[in-house]
Order: C-alpha cells, then structure tokens, then sequence
C-alpha cells in the first residue's frame, strides 16, 4: 500500500508543541507528567525527530487544555463565517494517518469539522470515547468501521453514521487501502473539549 503523502503540508508539529507549551509557561517536565508521555518522547516530537500520533496529539491538547485543533496554526480571533480555499486547508500529519482541518480552527461556533486519512488497520486505540454534542462521519473512500456501544457499522465510500457523541464509540481501518472521511463534531457544551477526548490512549 503506498505510504500517506505528505506533501503541503503546513503544520510544524514540533515548533507548535513549543509555542503551545512556552505561552503556558509548562515545563517539558510538567507537561511529560500531565500527558503520561515521557520527557524524552516529548524532546523527540519538538526537535521534528519524530512524528506523534494521532492520540499522542489529543493527549498533548488535553494536558495544554487546547482544542486539538490549536495545533493546526497559530491562534487567532475566531470568527462566524469562514471560507476555506482547498489549497490552504491546514494539514497535520500523525502516525499512520493524516488530519486536514476544514476551518474549525477558526469558527467561533460549536462545529469542529474535519478530513481524517488513515492507512490499512490504523485505528483510535482499545479505550471508547465519550464526549458532548453529536458526531457525524462520511466515509469517502475505502472502509471505515465505527463501533457505538454495542453496534458496528461498516461504512463503505457514500455510507454515513450519525450518533450522539455521549455514547461510547471507537474507530479503526478495516480494509487494505486507505480510508478517507469527513468528520463532524457538532453542539458540544460551552468549555468540552471533544477534540481531546475523541481519542486517547492509542498507544502507551
């Protein structure tokens, strides 16, 4: 299977971590305690040597008190009409996958939309997620499964889920190509933060 590209991308991981620490005036240190990541993965992910997760991110966001999205670019006032041009949608590369915001960055409402790539058998890792508001999921290329409570649905390209977010879910690539889909998170309560919560713990 051919590897995610990576080309265009606009996000510096690493120097936003940085800035992102810094301006809250948290030690590596610290910041390794709150987000049960160890200080020298920390190091690694700042100095551009490697490349986190997708929950390390949401991991990071939780223990900075950021949305996830705060990572995309540097934060600026939000505004309530926002026209997103294809070529400068910002992009965020993690292990195995790729996130693209879709303007959520800077909404001052309460819709987080965004584009999710994952590559064969990437997945949010074994713990479920709970979080406010409701969730909707367009598959639009390959196979996505999500599982809500006790239900798996197998969404193909064109397929949909929409589900309030407060019920246990989780998500993984079933399929040997990449996966691609737009994911809305929609109606949270004022101070939740779904971005972080949306998925933790996939790898200790």
């Amino acid at each position: 299977m051919p590897a995610l590209s990576r080309e265009a991308l606009s996000v510096d991981v690493g120097n936003r971590l940085r800035q992102l620490r810094e301006a809250r005036k948290i030690s590596m240190r610290t910041l390794a305690q709150l987000s049960g990541l160890s200080a020298n993965a920390l190091s690694m992910i700042e100095r551009g040597r490697t490349s986190p997760s997708v929950s390390t991110l949401y991991r990071l966001a939780d223990a900075l008190g950021v949305p996830v999205t705060d990572f995309f670019s540097p934060e600026t006032a939000r505004t309530n009409v926002v026209f997103l041009k294809a070529d400068v949608r910002t992009r965020l590369p993690f292990q195995r996958g790729l996130w693209e915001g879709l303007g959520g960055e800077q909404f001052s409402g309460r819709m987080m939309p965004f584009m999710l790539t994952l590559e064969a058998d990437a997945n949010s890792g074994p713990s479920s997620v709970v979080h406010t508001g409701h969730e909707f999921v367009f598959c639009l290329h390959g196979q996505l499964e999500y599982q809500v409570e006790n239900q798996v649905f197998l969404l193909d390209a064109g397929d949909s889920l929409l589900f309030a977010a407060q019920l246990k879910h989780r998500w993984r690539n079933p399929g040997m190509v990449m996966a691609k889909a737009m994911v809305i998170i929609s109606d949270y309560s004022d101070g939740d933060q779904p971005g972080p919560l949306h998925v933790e713990k996939l790898e200790k």
